[in-house]
């Protein structure tokens, strides 16, 4: 019963309205609204299914809501239906883009309900009596000028507002980028490793083909080479077998 800080406008023209008396007086049927100020000032309902009658309520005779009725306290205003279409609205009204191009269409505005001021709007790129469609938010501010039926903003397209509930198609669009997205980034990754691990391995070969396998200050002996007969003859391991068997005889005439 309790009513919370701001509603839809769509969520209080779709209950039906019930005074403290008990009585129901139809369901809401069109916004009482102050569009210069981006106010709502009340809602119009319709207590009949025939003839031109029709109810209005102020915003502050609201007190509490359920999930089918509204509830009021007071008596409405009567008024008719001729009456009820000269009403200034910018519901259902077009939205141009910065180049003057329809970009949409205003489906419905968030209300604070302890003061009617309206918080955004909310626009449909197609006809928003379509279930399932998607709504961008459009703040008051954003609005360039505002005519019968026209809303002009500064936006180039929807893309530019904020999504405020996205449709199957539009969930699957930004899935399939998010998605798209991801892949481009792990393709990336992957590669910039594969190229960091190739430049290192290409260093590292061509630091092994520059440098020779030993030390140039010691290099490998070869028996019959003129620095082997520099080497130091007392040691036994680095004397040639052919010096060994020379000095023998030397040594020994008798061999």
């Amino acid at each position: 019963m309790s009513l919370p800080e701001q509603l839809l406008l769509s969520d209080i023209l779709r209950r039906r309205v019930r005074c403290d008396q008990g009585l129901d007086h139809g369901a809401g049927v069109a916004a009482w609204m102050h569009p210069p100020v981006h106010r709502l000032l009340g809602w119009i309902s319709k207590p009949s299914a025939l003839g031109d009658r029709r109810l209005a309520w102020r915003l502050n005779q609201l007190r509490g809501l359920s999930e089918l009725e509204l509830f009021v306290r007071g008596e409405a205003a009567v008024t008719d239906l001729p009456t009820v279409d000269r009403l200034p609205t910018l519901i259902e009204a077009a939205v141009l883009g910065s180049d003057d191009e329809p970009i949409g269409q205003v489906a419905d505005a968030a209300i604070d309900l302890s003061s009617g001021r309206i918080l955004h709007y909310l626009i449909s790129r197609s006809d928003p009596r379509l279930p399932g469609t998607s709504r961008w938010r459009l703040q008051p501010d954003r609005i360039v000028d505002q005519q019968p039926g026209r809303v002009i903003t500064g936006v180039r397209s929807l893309d530019d507002l904020p999504l405020a509930k996205a449709s199957v198609r539009q969930q699957f669009l930004r899935r399939s980028r998010r998605w798209r997205d991801q892949v481009q980034e792990e393709t990336t990754r992957l590669r910039d490793q594969f190229q960091q691990a190739g430049d290192r391995f290409e260093e590292r070969l061509e630091g092994w083909l520059d440098e020779p396998p030993w030390d140039e200050a010691n290099p490998p002996r070869r028996a019959g080479s003129e620095a082997w007969d520099h080497w130091d003859a007392d040691d036994d391991e680095r004397v040639d077998p052919r010096e060994r068997q020379r000095q023998r005889e030397e040594e020994d005439p008798w061999i």
